[in-house]
């Protein structure tokens, strides 16, 4: 299955100097966060795959002006084509921005997510915005991971974990791709096409 990731950074050959090539053969497109809503809704004219979305930190403005034939999959799987994803928005509480939490809250937040989780017998993908902790993210509050994403990761064993929030030019050293043991940990950040083999879970 081919996947379009996507966060932070509306991708110039999407947005302002449209590539159709750049969605071709796309079945899915994931949105970490972080972009315009107008954004999200513009490349649904363009593309007959589903747009699943999570809330960035800075997506209040979607409780008013939410992306028009996208599906929010905040605190749930949505499960497309056999390929279970779940979603977790948000970024460490630094302020009181509605799309942040403590890692207490975000930890209650996959608990309520237990009975989910058993009956759809793990996830595939694990959408977020913030990082896990200490794979990708920054030293500073705002840009600290969740270390209950590593929890999640530990447990559920998802192939991929697709977050953003930490922009390419926050790091000297980024690195768009890491692992933790069977899961590969992506950042979104811009655009990038994921390749995901249709083999059994």
């Amino acid at each position: 299955m081919k996947i379009l990731l996507i966060a932070d950074q509306a991708e110039p050959t999407l947005w302002e100097h449209l590539d159709r090539r750049r969605l071709e053969g796309v079945e899915l497109i994931l949105s970490c966060g972080d972009l315009p809503a107008d954004y999200l809704s513009f490349l649904t004219c363009f593309t007959d795959a589903p747009i699943l979305y999570v809330h960035g930190n800075h997506d209040d403005r979607y409780a008013q002006h939410p992306p028009e034939g996208c599906i929010c999959i905040e605190d749930t799987i949505y499960t497309f084509n056999g390929v279970r994803i779940l979603g977790l928005g948000g970024s460490m509480r630094y302020n009181n921005g509605v799309n942040q939490y403590t890692e207490r809250e975000m930890r209650k937040r996959v608990r309520k997510l237990r009975f989910k989780l058993w009956r759809s017998k793990g996830i595939d993908i694990l959408l977020t915005h913030a990082p896990a902790f200490d794979l990708g993210d920054d030293k500073d509050l705002a840009h600290q991971g969740f270390e209950t994403f590593l929890r999640v990761i530990d447990k559920y064993h998802p192939r991929v974990l697709v977050h953003g929030h930490v922009h390419q030019s926050y790091r000297h050293d980024f690195k768009r791709i890491r692992q933790r043991g069977d899961t590969q940990v992506i950042n979104a950040c811009g655009a990038y096409l994921l390749e995901l083999s249709m083999m059994e879970p």
